[in-house]
């Protein structure tokens, strides 16, 4: 076998798996600050009519609204949103870079 062929083959291996429960971390994290910080950006901006389609989210999380007490729900939310988007994105990964790798 050719060194540049080995390369390859060991480089695959090693890069191939994603860790999943790694990726549920980091897409939870960032999904719960991210909902915290834009609710809480929302609330500092004031105005007349604050965060009327961030409010929207309030279909889909309940007890979710664009207040001060809505933001620790949105965080809340929004971790365990992140968090089963990212181990789902892994799990998928990992299970085509299976099949492709026999």
């Amino acid at each position: 076998m050719e060194t540049g062929q080995k390369t390859k083959e060991e480089l695959s291996r090693t890069v191939a798996n994603i860790q999943a429960g790694v990726l549920a971390f980091v897409g939870g994290v960032i999904g719960g600050l991210g909902l915290f910080i834009m609710t809480a950006w929302l609330l500092l901006e004031g105005g007349p009519h604050v965060g009327s389609h961030l409010q929207l989210l309030s279909n889909y999380f309940i007890g979710y609204s664009v207040t001060w007490p809505g933001s620790v729900i949105g965080l809340l939310y929004g971790a365990l949103t992140g968090g089963v988007l990212g181990w789902t994105i892994g799990f998928i990964y990992n299970k085509v870079v299976g099949i492709r790798g026999g």
